[in-house]
């Protein structure tokens, strides 16, 4: 059996290469692309999220203030129980 000439392994080396290259670059744009998906979708959510709070904080302005320094938790009798 004749082996291949030392030309011949390198053309086909570079060609595996760049055959990678080609696999490599497509990887790289598919996730360059997801990347800036979920980067939108992060500042999506952050802005929800701060919208969120700036309306509980607003609703919570609007509640009475407490007779009583300290808040009654869930497992405390309400005070007319007494």
């Amino acid at each position: 059996m004749v082996s291949p000439s030392p030309l011949d392994q390198i053309t086909e080396r570079v060609e595996r290469l760049l055959a990678r290259h080609a696999e490599l670059q497509r990887a790289n744009a598919l996730l360059t692309a997801q990347v800036v998906s979920l980067t939108q979708e992060r500042d999506s959510l952050r802005s929800r999220l701060h919208t969120a709070r700036t309306r509980v904080d607003a609703l919570l302005e609007k509640l009475p203030a407490a007779p009583d320094a300290a808040p009654a938790g869930p497992n405390d009798p309400p005070k007319d129980a007494e």
